[in-house]
């Protein structure tokens, strides 16, 4: 599937001063490896993660998620929502080998590649490496490769910056390419719900709609002033966001303070075995960004969010610097371990590593998260 917003335009070129970005998002990713590896699996409600009733849900197929099973869901009401859900855990070493895979695709095409996770990248392809003539052919060429190498399905976004560029690719999931071209993007972003607005989640969304703010039309209509007012810092990348302006750069190689990874919840969790399940998942995705970027520190910290928003986090510090993916879980569990039992159920949890060695400040969109702490799901 695929769709352009407006008619066939020439694309942006470097010469008018707007990048070719591609935001490329893997379809269901540890789920599709799991059917792709058992064809016993294929068609069937699949959630990979807990498989006990009181774990939490990692990954689901589209086939579960029709029953309206997500990811961070407990897997107690996963399985109570579809009965015949098939649960598998995870095999990360899988889904990290197969991510590696799709990487090598995404830098024979431009070097500018900036990994969110195992299963989603930015690619700046202003450059044009291989005279492809451009991003849209770009991008379903990945498509293609990443079908034929894999097995895999992908989504991708082609857009003149990140923001629209992410948008794109959630917008024809599964298997889907969404092109918004330059001048698009404003008239674009005025009919999505602000839930599809990265980094407003259930809880601001709610704030906004008592605020008569339901769509990117009706935040684009607040000054700043009134932005500001109802939502501080968070404002001028809301008011830059309704307009479809996004100025970051799609940075292969960011210099990090930290490198981490946090996870909200669908239902509160307070039973110790699936927070302490939650956390070992948490640890897997988190190590192999940490791999990935090369990064070493001495400072673990675990962030925990209660059900009525108070957040509690807990650090330690180890000296020499911490050594392998065993030590960073046993400290990341020996803090969660001090702090049960907890007073109230947890809607989030958060582990991160920083002290990191040799590194400075990274930007981040006013509002939100800097890249290298982007939620797992």
């Amino acid at each position: 599937m695929s769709s352009h917003v407006g008619e066939d335009a020439p694309e942006a070129d470097d010469e008018a001063g707007l990048r070719k970005i591609i935001h490329v998002d893997m379809d269901a990713f540890f789920a599709s490896v799991e059917q792709r590896d058992d064809p016993e699996l294929r068609g069937k409600p699949l959630a990979v993660g807990g498989t006990s009733g009181r774990g939490v849900v990692a990954a689901a197929s589209y086939e579960a998620r029709a029953f309206g099973v997500r990811s961070a869901m407990p897997t107690s009401r996963a399985l109570r929502q579809c009965p015949d859900l098939i649960l598998r855990k995870p095999r990360f070493e899988v889904y990290r080998a197969v991510s590696q895979q799709i990487r090598a695709i995404f830098l024979d095409y431009t070097p500018h590649v900036e990994p969110l996770s195992l299963d989603e990248a930015y690619l700046d392809v202003t450059a044009d490496l291989k005279g492809i003539g451009s991003a849209t052919r770009i991008a379903e060429q990945i498509r293609a490769r990443i079908r034929q190498e894999t097995g895999l399905t992908a989504s991708a976004g082609v857009s003149y910056n990140k923001f629209l560029a992410k948008l794109a690719s959630d917008q024809n999931k599964p298997d889907g390419l969404c092109v918004i071209r330059p001048g698009e993007g404003a008239n674009f972003v005025a009919g999505l719900p602000v839930r599809r607005f990265h980094g407003v989640g259930p809880r601001g969304a709610e704030k906004m709609a008592r605020l008569g703010i339901e769509t990117g039309a009706d935040l684009a209509a607040r000054d700043l002033a009134f932005l500001r007012a109802h939502f501080g810092s968070f404002a001028e990348y809301l008011f830059r966001a309704a307009r479809g302006v996004d100025l970051r750069q799609v940075r292969a190689n960011r210099p990090r303070k930290s490198v981490g990874g946090e996870r909200t919840f669908h239902e509160n969790i307070e039973a110790p075995d699936a927070l302490r399940e939650t956390l070992d998942q948490i640890v897997e995705i988190v190590w192999e960004r940490i791999e990935r970027a090369q990064a070493s520190g001495r400072t673990v910290t675990l962030k925990l969010r209660h059900a009525d928003f108070t957040t509690l986090t807990r650090a330690r510090s180890v000296s020499p610097r911490i050594a392998d993916k065993a030590q960073f879980a046993a400290i990341g569990h020996a803090l969660l371990e001090e702090l049960m039992p907890l007073p109230q159920p947890v809607r989030l949890m958060g582990l991160t590593l920083s002290a990191l060695e040799g590194t400075t400040k990274d930007e981040k969109p006013p509002g939100q998260q800097r890249a290298d702490q982007l939620s797992l799901f």
